[in-house]
């Protein structure tokens, strides 16, 4: 990573000199080798892009049947809606056996 400072000449790469110590004891000639930063790199699982898809589906507002909550709601004020538990667990077990697989 290089920083700017202003009013300064422009950065230059980093020279590291790659030396055994039987080279410089022996008055080998020096190798400059010039330093690289590493590059960083992300693999996700399959597990995590659909994560990242369901993520991705729960951010994008859904559409609303306006039509069908207000027949729902006039219901309720009346009294005359009717709760079927049978049905409410039957899909819940299915909304489970689907998180499950």
């Amino acid at each position: 990573m290089t920083t700017k400072i202003e009013g300064g000449p422009p950065a230059k790469p980093v020279e590291a000199s790659v030396v055994s110590e039987s080279q410089s004891r022996a008055g080998a000639p020096r190798e400059a080798a010039i330093s690289t930063p590493p590059v960083d790199s992300l693999r996700l699982t399959g597990e995590a892009v659909g994560l990242k898809a369901m993520a991705r589906d729960l951010a994008t507002p859904s559409k609303l049947d306006m039509a069908r909550i207000k027949e729902i709601r006039s219901a309720i004020d009346s009294g005359s809606y009717q709760i079927n538990p049978q049905d409410i667990a039957n899909r819940l077990l299915a909304l489970e056996r689907e998180l499950l697989q």
